[in-house]
């Protein structure tokens, strides 16, 4: 683990532009063969009014995740909406924390790409996501 930052070995920062996900940066990246993990050292902006981090997030980085995981199972070229998302909450996440969303199913298809991903807080499971991708033709830019 890097003391100064607090990140684990492996990750850098990731450097996508979204405006859905920018404001919860930095979120940093790894890859792991053809899987993207991402994670987040939890602050208080990632917080709901309970002090703990709020669903909404962890369903986003976890469709993040698994959605990165399956454009690069895919290759390049290829495109992805999500067609649907189920997360189940296992605990909650504090700040201080390091929050890490790992995919750990991907099954590709021409049309469909089915996912899993696990999310834990500090290594303890906090969330599992299921997520289910729709493969389209990548918008010219």
């Amino acid at each position: 683990m890097d003391a100064v930052a607090g990140v684990p070995d492996g990750f850098d920062p990731d450097d996508r532009d979204s405006p859905a996900t920018n404001p919860w940066k930095p979120i940093y990246r790894r890859l792991a063969g053809d899987t993207v993990i991402l994670g987040v050292r939890v602050g208080h902006a990632h917080t709901n009014s309970r002090g703990f981090v709020h669903g909404g997030l962890i369903s986003a980085l976890a469709d993040n995740a698994m959605g990165h995981s399956c454009a690069s199972r895919l290759g390049p070229g290829s495109s992805l909406v999500t067609v649907s998302l189920t997360v189940d909450f296992l605990g909650s996440a504090f700040p201080g924390q390091w929050l890490e969303f790992d995919t750990v199913f991907v099954k590709p298809g021409g049309t469909l790409c089915f996912t899993q991903a696990f999310v834990t807080a500090d290594g303890q499971p906090c969330a599992r996501a299921n997520g289910v991708f729709r493969v389209v033709k990548k918008m010219a830019a």
